[in-house]
């Protein structure tokens, strides 16, 4: 039997608000919103073409609130690959994401971290050529 994770959740603070982002700044696509009464909604974004998806859950209670934008603590939480290192970051920086260092070039590819708008942190990454497993990358 093949699998593959088909979406992760990321807490956000209000739908519209994640919508606006994703699809201004990073260029995704919205996948689903569908309502789910009461008050949910079932909303999933990725990047144009993507094999997999971010379904973007609304806090609800105050614990899932307080993680707002600290998933992963201080640690990156995303990684977006991109086949144009160059021409994404141009395109986030003008946008207006925020880099919260500048890129650097690693024995893997070419890397830079930024914050979403709730300021969970991603790595934009363009993965060497010769990288085609991770376990190549590391050796």
């Amino acid at each position: 039997m093949a699998q593959r994770i088909g979406e992760i959740a990321l807490l956000v603070r209000d739908y519209d608000e994640a919508i606006a982002w994703f699809t201004q700044k990073l260029g995704f696509v919205v996948l689903a919103d569908t309502q789910i009464p009461p008050n949910e909604r079932w909303l999933t974004v990725a990047p144009p073409r993507a094999d997999m998806a971010i379904r973007l859950a609304r806090a609800e209670t105050a614990r899932q609130r307080m993680q707002v934008g600290h998933q992963a603590d201080e640690r990156v939480l995303l990684y977006l690959h991109t086949d144009d290192f160059e021409r994404d970051y141009a395109a986030y920086t003008a946008r207006g994401v925020r880099f919260v260092e500048a890129p650097r070039r690693e024995k893997y590819g070419t890397v830079a971290v930024f914050e979403d708008f709730c300021g969970n942190r991603w790595d934009l990454i363009e993965r060497k050529q010769w990288a085609v497993s991770w376990s190549e990358t590391w050796t």
